[in-house]
């Protein structure tokens, strides 16, 4: 199957991931955050649109703007699009929201590349009461295929975090 494409049952693979972050974050008591940079809002408007997400998503910063991630999220001057990045943006978040787990996003949609970074490039970091952890991933595509994969991805990660 088409990695860009993913269906489960009928339903766009994000919705079956919802779905489950949904019932894992209700049945343990568990608030969740995001910071975001290039999905622009996109995981956010995800995650406050599930059934039930007043209970335990606390919200998202979504800092697409250098400086904003710079000035409101404590990123050091330089490159955003790298895993220290991330680690400082889903640490910052996890403070400012007061959040028990947040999920940090930031890379290179593309079409062109940023910081140096191939378009498709994007770095993830979560953070949580067993430390925060970053990783690269690289998504093949134009930037909605980019897009749909790092939300995904995003999902995926705070999913693996509950169940921690």
């Amino acid at each position: 199957m088409d990695h860009d494409h993913d269906v489960v049952e009928g339903t766009d693979l994000s919705d079956a991931l919802i779905d489950e972050l949904t019932t894992l974050a209700s049945d343990r008591s568990v608030t969740i955050g995001c910071a975001e940079s290039l999905t622009a809002g996109t995981l956010a408007a995800r995650l406050g649109a599930a059934e039930g997400s007043s209970g335990w998503f606390r919200g998202a910063i979504v800092a697409y703007s250098r400086s904003v991630k710079h000035g409101l999220l404590d990123v050091p001057e330089g490159p955003v699009v790298c895993e220290s990045a991330a680690r400082v943006m889903a640490e910052s978040t996890a403070r400012l929201l007061d959040a028990d787990i947040v999920v940090a996003v930031t890379g290179a949609g593309g079409p062109e590349p940023q910081d140096g970074r191939a378009p498709g490039t994007v770095c993830f970091a979560t953070t949580g009461h067993t430390g925060t952890r970053s990783e690269e991933q690289h998504f093949d595509g134009d930037p909605e295929n980019v897009l749909a994969q790092t939300v995904r991805h995003a999902l995926k990660l705070l999913i693996a975090r509950m169940t921690d």
